[in-house]
């Protein structure tokens, strides 16, 4: 099985900046692409950024040039640095991973359980 394990989250006054941190861990033969999705209270879950195993980047038009997707390929790990933080910003992030698990499996789609993210005064 694989784990996906988010950190970083917490309450931040706009402006300010946040990193969060993915670790994938468990059976993991190859990660391909990891990214960051969010959901606000009442809205869909939306991608973030996102980032493939050639650090190919890409992002929300909502966020570029004020979050930056980064990973650390040999601890499978993936982070996002948040800054100029808007009380927009504000939902759960969760961290996703396509994972083959063994030399022959496909990827498979894995999600971490979200962390909060609130932008307020």
């Amino acid at each position: 099985q694989v784990q996906l394990v988010e950190s970083g989250g917490g309450l931040v006054q706009p402006g300010g900046s946040l990193r969060l941190s993915c670790a994938a861990s468990g059976s993991i033969f190859s990660i391909n692409d990891m990214g960051w999705y969010r959901q606000a209270p009442g809205k869909q879950r939306e991608l973030v950024a996102a980032i493939t195993n050639g650090v190919r980047t890409n992002y929300a038009d909502s966020v570029k040039g004020r979050f930056t997707i980064s990973r650390d390929i040999p601890k499978n790990t993936v982070y996002l640095q948040m800054n100029s933080l808007k009380p927009e910003d504000t939902a759960v992030y969760y961290c996703n991973a396509y994972v083959a698990p063994g030399r022959d499996s496909p990827y498979l789609r894995f999600w971490g359980q979200g962390t909060q993210v609130t932008v307020s005064s």
